[in-house]
């Protein structure tokens, strides 16, 4: 008879975990696995990895988790290898080959291919996405066999920078390493780029590096953070506000700060913003977000009293 299963027990637990997600694992599950070994009441994301891909996971515990949205709309940079010459189904190594082309491009043609993929672009999302079409996810559609139409969408490749590298089974390689919008499909990228070269290619890896202002090299992996003594594993994460990166701060003495988290709005000589940081003064804690309109502070997003009384507590512990 198998051993009863321990119930763990769960705890307010506050702030980002930037985690290098491992290769083959979902970014779900790398959020229930982190939220486990965090023993946190409440987690989620601020935007998915696929499976396949590795690099930069920011996770959100407890308050943070309100401003998870906000990092959706950060620019990204990943660090891929294209195939070139293979296609497969999905357009990485989990497909089929479904075709095979020569390769034959010179310096000054990668060069001009470059040039052409950096700025505003269209981009046709893949059939192997989470797009949904009538309700249904693309995938889904892809999986059966049926090819539908998509529009294309706007994104913008800031920077773009394309190396050869060395060969591999016989297969010309590029090293892809870009920074981009949000809705950006680095695989279609890959594809794409390896047309306009006259050929076909494949993502055989891609590593997120960076998302708004985190970098790789701000992240633990989930071995690191498991090998960890318990107690040691929530001084890995950063303050709710990391998330507010690019939101000017606000600082409200006692009185105006209890009204600002009532959701009463504030008088004062700000000019208007669309992203305020708001904060409460003796001691300084975080409060929410807000944006300032004709002198008035507005809330947006607002701690609760007790996320607040619990950041504290943690803090002078």
């Amino acid at each position: 008879m198998n051993a009863p299963r321990t119930r763990v027990q769960r705890r307010p637990v506050h702030g980002v975990l930037l985690l290098d997600k491992p290769y083959g694992m979902s970014s779900n599950d790398a959020l229930q696995k982190a939220k486990w070994l965090l023993r946190a009441e409440k987690a989620g994301h601020t935007g998915t990895l696929d499976p396949l891909a590795t690099g930069v996971l920011p996770l959100c515990f407890g308050a943070a988790t309100k401003f998870s949205q906000l990092h959706l709309d950060a620019d990204k940079s990943y660090e891929a290898i294209v195939v070139l010459g293979v296609q497969t189904s999905t357009g990485d190594l989990e497909g089929e080959v479904v075709s095979e082309m020569p390769v034959s491009f010179t310096a000054d043609q990668l060069q001009q291919v470059q040039t052409k993929f950096t700025g505003p672009i269209d981009q046709i999302p893949p059939m192997y996405s989470a797009l949904k079409k009538d309700g249904k996810a693309l995938y889904d559609y892809a999986r059966a066999g049926i090819e539908v139409e998509r529009e294309a969408r706007h994104i913008v490749i800031h920077a773009l920078a394309l190396e050869e590298v060395a060969p591999e089974n016989d297969h010309r390689r590029l090293k892809v390493t870009v920074t981009c919008s949000k809705g950006t499909y680095i695989r279609t990228l890959g594809e794409d780029i390896a047309i306009a070269l006259g050929t076909c290619g494949h993502l055989s890896s891609l590593r997120r590096i960076q998302t708004g202002p985190f970098v790789e090299a701000e992240c633990i992996s989930i071995q690191a953070l498991e090998a960890l003594p318990e107690a040691e594993r929530e001084m890995k994460l950063l303050a709710v506000d990391a998330l507010l990166d690019g939101h000017t701060p606000v600082t409200l003495p006692p009185d105006d700060a209890g009204r600002f988290l009532s959701g009463v709005r504030r008088r004062g000589d700000w000019p208007d913003n669309l992203h305020v940081a708001v904060y409460g003064d003796s001691p300084r804690a975080l409060l929410g977000t807000a944006h300032v309109k004709a002198g008035e502070l507005i809330p947006g997003r607002l701690l609760s009293p007790l996320e607040i009384q619990s950041i504290l507590e943690k803090a002078l512990a």
